[in-house]
């Protein structure tokens, strides 16, 4: 999953929150960019997918300062929401041995999960999660929610959805992003019949066949990319 722990190789330190691992590198390359004589300043926007879509409210309020967010595939929920969410998917497609592993999975998860938020941060960096992540990995950027931060914009957002996603669903994720916008016109949306997470053509919406879904190499949907386009020059003064 594009939403679960980040797999390049960086330091423990790096990877323990999402702001040491990411949103600090991403405000550095904004600032470079608007240092570049080339470049207009006064109209950078940032564009996230999935784990990045979640991001990037959060990367413009503490020093990216865009001009206008574009959020590819992203959800205004939890990351531990979203990771369990897939894992009760992936748990309806099966049967056996691998239902039972992905249940005890589950479980697991459920445990390590419960009280996050009341826990202090040393006891949520004493609970290991795989990757070099630890729990407080979780609950940092839980305390950083894109919701709060979408909420308060009025600069210009643009959200984008596959319609065959089984990551960021229409259901679970694009819907709730309408529900919590509804009314705000600085916000479009644009939802893309047949594509799939990564804004391909889909082959299959089944989570199970998620290998063979992102093996084939393809190119971005040309739709996406002209909406895009139209959409900055549009937003840019």
């Amino acid at each position: 999953s594009s939403f679960k722990t980040l797999k390049h190789t960086v330091s423990p330190k790096e990877k323990e929150n999402a702001k040491s691992e990411t949103i600090d590198d991403a405000i550095a390359a904004s600032e470079l960019l608007k240092k570049d004589s080339r470049i207009d300043a006064e109209n950078v926007f940032v564009i996230g997918h999935s784990m990045g879509a979640m991001l990037a409210p959060r990367i413009d309020a503490e020093g990216g300062q865009f001009k206008g967010l574009i959020l590819m595939a992203g959800s205004p929920r939890t990351l531990e929401e979203i990771m369990m969410g897939q894992n009760e998917a992936v748990l309806s497609q099966t049967k056996g041995l691998v239902h039972w592993i992905v249940e005890k999975q589950i479980a697991k998860l459920t445990k390590q999960f419960e009280g996050l938020y009341e826990m202090s941060d040393a006891q949520a960096k004493a609970v290991k999660m795989g990757n070099g992540v630890t729990l407080y990995y979780f609950k940092e950027m839980g305390e950083h929610q894109a919701s709060d931060y979408l909420m308060e914009l009025e600069k210009p957002i643009l959200i984008l959805q596959g319609e065959k996603d089984f990551q960021a669903t229409v259901k679970d994720d694009y819907s709730q992003y309408q529900r919590l916008l509804e009314g705000k016109d600085n916000v479009t949306f644009h939802l893309y019949e047949g594509l799939n997470h990564a804004f391909v053509k889909s082959i299959s919406d089944d989570i199970m066949k998620a290998k063979q879904e992102y093996k084939p190499r393809r190119d971005v949907d040309a739709r996406v990319i002209e909406d895009i386009a139209m959409w900055i020059k549009g937003s840019s003064k």
